[in-house]
């Protein structure tokens, strides 16, 4: 069959996934993907790469001159294309409940919104989610769903923190190590994928979980097979979790920069993952590249407050600065977003860059290092064995990382996601 542009692939490849649902696997359309520059997800780039697809799953992937494609293979020019795997956030806080006790009708209406949070990911070129402890229970099954057009959802059900009165009351409160342990033991019942704990007091509002509680908690965790990641603020609790064995940092230190202890600290422990969730870099953007997929009421919102800011722009400063040592160290990281914006890790990744990563460094971190630091085996890389998720790019992110916004078409799981309409 000869080739055809990538214009086509929309309506091609759903064609193909739609037949390949209900037909043997030795009669499924099999799509060849040619001439991208194929970003892997490990590091490596491929120049006029091939990328053979057959249903949801990728069977070869590497230069052309070492791919067999199929006798009928669908063949797609992307000549002058980029390939990546899709995104991985590995920190989000999708829509939900306001109660721990919700009716039918407002746990099914949360259900809806869940499931358009994760279909707005999937627009933005994002594969899969984690979501860190603002989750009712009711919803953990949607875990195991694979939403046509929707990203994957990860949870860690409901959080541990002290209470704190006038927040969201979701996560559970406690103020005792048993406490910690018993819900723990509840969470390992509902098989959630990460235990999220809070270290923080708020600016100094609230008491927070002192090293002996959650000390217990990490403890209770690890003899149920459960990690735990750890909001913090503050260096000492920083260090102090490390000590007591966190599985991984749900934000970098913000309140100074770190010493050369911590660097120390962290090369000693090889498993430990950091999430940095940079915040704001308190300056004004170009927010032009949003208008496509977003309300011109949603972009105004965003406008009004797209502007320089001093304060912000002091306290990226400090996180970038202790992002770039870790980095240099060797630190594992993931990327991961703190929030409900879909197109959130294109500003993220964005933001690392700036830090001091390189885009490379960047792209393995949202794709690669996030995928197994979910315990999702067939993701973050483009490579035979794999799930087809991968975005097809207008330009080079390896050149500019704001490149990665410049999606020509999303692949999750072998389909097109329908980017002609944006989700509503």
């Amino acid at each position: 069959m000869g080739r055809i542009n990538v214009a086509a692939i929309a309506a091609i490849v759903t064609v193909g996934f739609l037949a390949g649902c209900a037909t043997p696997a030795s009669e499924r359309s099999v799509m060849a993907f040619e001439d991208a520059r194929l970003i892997v997800g490990d590091g490596r780039v491929i120049e006029k790469a091939t990328l053979v697809v057959d249903g949801t799953k990728i069977v070869q992937a590497g230069a052309a001159a070492d791919v067999r494609v199929p006798a009928g293979a669908t063949r797609v020019s992307l000549a002058g294309k980029t390939v990546m795997p899709m995104i991985i956030d590995t920190h989000v806080h999708l829509s939900r409940s306001s109660t721990t006790a919700p009716s039918v009708e407002e746990m099914q209406r949360v259900r809806d919104a869940l499931i358009r949070d994760l279909r707005l990911r999937a627009y933005y070129g994002v594969s899969a989610v984690l979501s860190m402890g603002t989750d009712n229970y009711e919803l953990l099954d949607i875990r195991g769903q694979a939403i046509p057009g929707a990203a994957r959802f990860l949870s860690a059900g409901r959080g541990i923190t002290m209470p704190e009165p006038g927040r969201i009351s979701l996560p559970h409160w406690i103020t005792t190590e048993a406490e910690g342990r018993k819900v723990v033991q509840e969470l390992a019942a509902h098989k959630v994928d990460m235990v999220k704990i809070w270290v923080d007091s708020r600016d100094g509002k609230y008491k927070k979980l002192t090293p002996e509680i959650y000390g217990a908690i990490i403890d209770e965790a690890h003899k149920w097979g459960l990690r735990v990641s750890a909001h913090i603020f503050n260096l000492e609790d920083g260090k102090g979790l490390m000590r007591a064995g966190v599985d991984a940092l749900a934000h970098g230190v913000r309140d100074k920069d770190i010493d050369d202890e911590t660097v120390a600290m962290f090369k000693q422990r090889p498993n430990l993952v950091l999430t940095p969730n940079l915040p704001d870099r308190g300056v004004k953007v170009d927010l032009g590249w949003l208008k496509a997929g977003l309300p011109a009421a949603e972009v105004a919102k965003l406008e009004s407050v797209n502007y320089d800011r001093p304060t912000a722009q002091f306290f990226y400063g400090i996180q970038a600065r202790n992002l770039a040592k870790l980095n240099a160290a060797g630190v594992r990281i993931t990327l991961g977003t703190d929030g409900n914006r879909p197109w959130g890790p294109h500003d993220e990744m964005l933001d690392m860059v700036m830090a001091g990563m390189t885009p490379m460094q960047v792209i393995v971190a949202a794709t690669r290092n996030s995928a197994e630091f979910l315990r999702i085996a067939d993701a973050g890389t483009l490579q035979a064995g794999k799930s087809a998720d991968f975005i097809v790019l207008d330009a080079n992110p390896l050149d500019d990382i704001a490149n990665t916004r410049r999606i020509s078409a999303v692949i999750l799981r072998g389909a097109t996601v329908d980017r002609a309409q944006p989700v509503r």
